[in-house]
């Protein structure tokens, strides 16, 4: 990292005492920002930024997905973007308050709302920093879109409240048919992106049919391993408009959770072509997409959709990516297979399965395997970071999204007003201090022979899972099952070949093996 983003007093060249008046702070402040902004006046909002601020836009100003780093970057922006009047009906801030998230940063946080000229309400996220002049300038700022200007969402108020008697069954049966009329989007994958996807084009008053090539809603959940579960907390998995319910365990087993998602399909009266495909999606020169989906029976139906939205998940399982040499001499007294094909421990009883990989997949069936008195082996092949779920999400997630009392929407803009790399290293230290708090775990790992590493660039979780799209594990329990040699541990060679009865390393040793899963992503 060339050179840290966050604000550290010692850089500011400040101290602060805890007594700060945050409100008269946000509010000076505040009112300097509106009159420039409104006026169109770029030199005075500048004034009021320090030199290496950052900006992060959604949507509100530029209708994309922007942050703008430093004096001159978020000048040539305002230029572009800021004209008079474009931005008003400004609040007052909301919430102001004094945060010291460590010994050596504080800030001033508060929240508004204003609106844009021709485009929509929005809301924004504002931290102030103390400068050596007394002055406190915005180190951060969010401008984020909320609504869109004629388009409101059609909840609450808004809702449809006339009776329909007797009239919804068929009423249903004909908007998901689509025989008058095709949507307006086609949304490919019936998770929990395309459902709410889906949910939010409807309050919108957009018309969406969902293509699930499986035979139920959530059968993406409902078809993996037995023993899996949720491994993010529930309470910032919400789907829109429909919260779990407040009693729903910490984090759900997988089919509670695949019968919610068929459950919200249903009471969002959501359109959904389960057991069908699309077997082309072609571009026309008429900006609009020709879309021939194939359903359950054969029969094919093409479409001419304005937007084709692909929500089909992470999770492709496939031996593509392994090298040639795990396959070669592949033993033909045992079975091989990837981990997305397991299903329960209690199919291999009695057997050795040695299970390649050491991510979240492969500790669940390693621990499903033990509880069944399965004899199992993790092989490691590289590094994995892990931290436990009862001392990482008291620091990650818990005083935002469990403690505050804040509505999820608030929380995630919160979350969201951090731009990446400001955020990655707020990330580091919370890493550092989890990994403090998981000290006599992760030394009983390493003595173990298992290695760990602290995830993508040190950050933890989030950037590890969006850079790697895995090679973490939340510890649930396995870890210590490792420590104690439950599960037993592979990770000083690399594999160089199956043999008739198991698996042959560079070093020379074999593992003994009726079942190898490849739980490698």
């Amino acid at each position: 990292m060339a050179s840290s983003l966050l604000p550290t007093l010692p850089k500011l060249g400040v101290t602060v005492a805890s007594d700060i008046d945050a409100y008269q702070v946000a509010t000076e402040w505040f009112n300097t920002f509106t009159s420039a902004a409104k006026s169109g006046d770029i030199d005075t909002v500048l004034s009021i930024f320090i030199p290496n601020a950052l900006w992060r836009d959604l949507l509100a100003l530029t209708w994309d997905f922007r942050t703008f780093s430093g004096e001159s970057k978020i000048k040539e922006f305002l230029q572009s973007r800021l004209k008079p009047n474009l931005i008003y009906d400004f609040n007052e801030p909301r919430d102001p308050t004094f945060q010291q998230p460590a010994p050596d940063l504080a800030w001033v946080q508060f929240t508004f709302t204003f609106s844009v000229t021709s485009v929509g309400s929005a809301s924004g996220v504002v931290r102030l920093v103390p400068q050596k002049d007394g002055i406190w300038r915005c180190h951060c700022i969010l401008t984020n879109l909320e609504d869109l200007d004629g388009y409101p969402e059609i909840n609450g108020p808004l809702f449809n409240s006339e009776t329909s008697h007797g009239y919804w069954e068929v009423e249903r049966e004909l908007e998901v048919a689509f025989e008058v009329e095709d949507p307006t989007v086609l949304i490919v994958g019936a998770g929990q992106a395309g459902l709410s996807v889906a949910a939010r084009l409807k309050c919108l008053g957009v018309s969406s049919l969902i293509v699930e090539k499986n035979e139920r809603v959530g059968d993406n959940w409902r078809k993996r391993y037995d023993g899996l579960c949720l491994h993010d907390p529930a309470y910032f998995d919400h789907l829109p408009y429909m919260p779990f319910p407040s009693i729903w365990p910490i984090f759900p087993p997988a089919r509670k959770f695949a019968n919610w998602l068929e459950n919200y399909a249903d009471v969002m009266d959501l359109n959904v072509w389960t057991s069908s495909v699309v077997t082309s999606a072609v571009s026309e020169e008429s900006n609009k997409w020709s879309v021939t989906v194939k359903r359950g029976d054969g029969k094919e139906r093409v479409f001419r959709v304005n937007h084709v939205v692909s929500a089909t998940g992470l999770a492709e399982s496939s031996v593509g990516t392994l090298k040639a040499a795990y396959v070669e001499g592949m033993f033909s007294e045992g079975e091989s297979y990837t981990h997305s094909k397991h299903k329960r421990a209690l199919d291999y009883a009695g057997k050795k399965v040695v299970v390649v990989g050491a991510a979240t997949s492969a500790h669940d069936i390693c621990a499903d395997c033990y509880r069944h008195g399965v004899d199992v082996t993790m092989y490691q092949r590289s590094s994995t970071y892990v931290f436990s779920a009862k001392n990482g999400f008291k620091l990650f997630t818990d005083d935002l999204y469990l403690k505050s009392g804040l509505p999820t929407h608030s929380a995630d803009l919160l979350t969201a007003s951090f731009p990446n790399l400001l955020a990655m290293e707020l990330s580091v230290r919370q890493v550092d201090a989890v990994a403090e708090m998981d000290k006599p775990l992760l030394d009983a790992l390493r003595a173990r022979g298992f290695k760990l590493n602290k995830g993508y660039k040190g950050a933890g979780p989030v950037l590890q899972f969006l850079e790697k799209k895995g090679g973490y594990y939340i510890d649930v329990g396995a870890s210590q099952l490792i420590v104690d040699g439950k599960i037993k541990l592979k990770s000083d060679s690399s594999m160089k070949k199956f043999t008739e009865h198991g698996i042959l390393f560079d070093d020379g040793t074999e593992l003994p093996a009726d079942v190898v899963v490849f739980a490698t992503g």
